[in-house]
């Protein structure tokens, strides 16, 4: 989309969107390189260190294999497949074959537990889902009360009783099928966001959002892509970073992606990784520069020529380490889910200035506002605002209609985050307006914590808030109000913590927990958060 030159203000103003009547992922992002030359699309990594390379013919056809599973499963065009999967050769075959066959995506994170899951599933009305065996012992569970779900779809040879083995069912399927027209306009996958009150919202992209996300890839990464280029990102692929900012990206361009499932990030296995792999441009989280940082890596036979990061400010010093280590600058992105990408940074285009986001993303007008969507002085602190339209932006929250209106203010996308711009264009995040918890690059809501707590049969009143934390840049402490007869002691701290790890995710799990006798509240009811982000 972009065309290569140093002058940042002519590649801003030049730039026009091209999107066409029709498209879809499929497409755009596998079925373009799969023409028999055997393209390499994936390597992959396992944890025993095999390695297994696929090309995009294979991509391909597994995923027309697959459609076909799913429309003999009974699956019609609109409905939703779950993708309940880490970095895995399933993974991307589940999405295009959804994307090929008119149905949407649901990307759910592994370390989900029960409670997550099922509002997921319920919501979204999934009626299929592909997982691996861990993953079908947490759905088998809640299966009864999951009335839509007719289909789970197991990622080994022999499947538990009640579902299917993935791999025998795309054996058994024939690797031809007519991929179905889509507009750009058509709905294609729902990737579920947290607030600070009420459900996680599911926000509805269409096939275009593909499209939205290439320009910011395409400037971060110094107009990617170059002859060479291979990707890699620790990042899931349950978020909207994990696949669009990294996966699909990649494919649209025809760059192979390095896939490496792992239980945590291992700093020196990353760099062996990278330098084996022959791979070129990276989406790092700050979290996994941090601890790249704290490892005292060396960039012993790695070939980077870009970083994308994103998700949390770095500062002075991480981007000072980044460049002393790799000898490149680390670009710093930011976007949200429900439209992603809109502000960047790259140090061949304009200076970088520590601690700020950067400047707008070609295509997109991005402005400080007020609460109504009236543009506020250079300077002058208000909300980051995104101008519409744009084909980033969702096309609604699921069964949301409230919250999509909400979300919008005159002609902006109000990100709910406050933020300045200065005279020179920079953008600097101040705070979020919401009470978000930003730890180890998620986005975690605390409602959805709080609920859980409740749950735990010693728990009378919660309340989550994000405190600093030099790693994870916030940590989840949760303030407490015990039942009669329960004692706050370790014993108890330990045992709401892994309630909340089993029953909702591992990595929303309250790390420091306060008990207190009575919680800050407003006149109407509403707990005071900020008081308890000032207790620290």
């Amino acid at each position: 989309m972009l065309t290569a030159t140093p002058d940042y203000d002519r590649l801003y103003h030049d730039f026009r969107w091209n999107i066409p009547a029709e498209f879809n992922i499929a497409i755009a992002a596998c079925d373009r390189y799969a023409d028999g030359s055997g393209r390499p699309a994936l390597i992959y990594c396992d944890e025993d260190g095999g390695v297994t390379r696929l090309s995009f013919d294979q991509i391909a056809a597994a995923s027309r294999r697959f459609a076909n599973v799913l429309c003999a499963a009974g699956l019609q065009r609109g409905d939703r497949v779950a993708v309940f999967l880490s970095q895995s050769i399933e993974l991307p075959i589940v999405h295009l074959a959804a994307f090929r066959a008119g149905l949407v995506s649901v990307p759910l994170f592994m370390l989900f537990g029960e409670d997550a899951l099922e509002f997921r599933l319920r919501d979204s009305g999934a009626k299929a889902v592909v997982t691996d065996p861990a993953g079908a012992a947490k759905l088998l569970k809640i299966r009864d009360r999951l009335p839509a779900l007719t289909h789970i779809y197991v990622t080994s040879t022999h499947a538990p009783a009640g579902t299917w083995a993935f791999w025998p069912a795309l054996q058994r399927a024939t690797d031809q099928f007519a991929t179905v027209a889509t507009a750009a306009d058509d709905p294609a996958i729902i990737i579920y966001t947290s607030g600070t009150t009420g459900n996680p919202k599911g926000a509805l992209h269409a096939h275009r959002v593909l499209l939205g996300h290439l320009p910011n890839v395409e400037m971060v990464h110094d107009f990617f892509p170059k002859p060479g280029d291979v990707y890699w990102t620790p990042a899931d692929w349950a978020w909207i970073g994990g696949l669009f900012d990294a996966l699909f990206p990649a494919w649209y361009h025809g760059v192979p992606v390095v896939g490496y499932r792992a239980r945590k990030f291992d700093a020196e296995g990353a760099i062996r990784l990278m330098a084996e792999h022959g791979v070129t441009c990276v989406f790092l989280p700050p979290t996994a520069l941090k601890l790249m940082r704290q490892a005292g890596v060396r960039a012993n036979g790695v070939k980077l020529r870009s970083i994308l990061t994103g998700g949390e400010s770095l500062g002075a010093e991480l981007l000072d380490w980044v460049r002393a280590t790799f000898g490149i600058d680390a670009h710093e992105v930011y976007g949200q889910t429900e439209c992603n990408l809109v502000i960047g940074n790259n140090a061949n285009l304009f200076p970088i200035r520590p601690g700020s986001m950067g400047r707008p993303t070609p295509g997109f007008d991005v402005r400080i506002v007020d609460r109504h969507g009236n543009e506020v002085p250079r300077g002058q602190r208000g909300i980051v605002g995104v101008r519409q339209p744009n084909p980033c932006t969702m096309l609604g929250y699921w069964n949301n209609p409230r919250a999509t209106i909400a979300k919008f203010a005159g002609e902006f996308l109000m990100t709910g985050d406050l933020g300045i711009q200065d005279d020179d264009g920079y953008f600097w995040y101040v705070s979020r307006e919401d009470d978000v918890i930003t730890s180890a690059g998620y986005r975690i809501g605390p409602s959805e914590i709080e609920h859980t707590l409740l749950k735990h049969p010693a728990v009378a009143f919660a309340a989550v808030v994000g405190i600093p934390d030099p790693i994870r840049t916030e940590a989840i402490k949760a303030w407490l109000v015990l039942r009669p007869g329960f004692k706050g002691d370790d014993k108890l701290v330990r045992s709401i913590q892994e309630f909340v790890k089993v029953q909702l995710a591992a990595h929303e799990y309250p790390r420091h927990i306060a008990f207190v006798d009575a919680l800050p509240m407003t006149a109407t009811g509403k707990v005071l958060r900020r008081d308890l982000r000032a207790r620290g």
